[in-house]
């Protein structure tokens, strides 16, 4: 293996970079989950007694999953799942979405 295997391209950094901020663009909720992940499925529970409507872009589904992840990584300081956007903003993952909603924030947010 080169030293270059697990680096995306510039180009293709560059176009997987613009691919992940259409999805965030995509919808008021966007949620990039795994199937497995306990914190994925308890942000998504949160979303759902809400009744908001999310996107959920599901990582191992996809043949650049990895690349996303990395770059959701670059853009928000964390490579963990979930990497939940609300308007536009990266509110961190399922505790992060817990807690908001515990707090009355989330609601507001969505509302905005």
């Amino acid at each position: 293996m080169g030293i270059f295997s697990t680096k995306m391209s510039s180009e293709t950094h560059s176009v997987k970079s613009a691919l992940v901020m259409d999805f965030i663009k995509s919808d008021k909720i966007v949620i990039f989950s795994k199937t497995y992940c306990p914190y994925c499925k308890l942000a998504k529970e949160v979303f759902d007694k809400l009744n908001a409507k999310y996107t959920e872009i599901t990582l191992e589904n996809r043949d650049d999953g990895e690349a996303i992840q990395s770059i959701l990584g670059e853009m928000t300081g964390a490579r963990t799942v979930p990497r939940v956007f609300v308007n536009g903003k990266c509110i961190g993952g399922g505790s992060d979405v817990k807690a908001l909603h515990q707090k009355g924030e989330l609601q507001k947010m969505i509302q905005a």
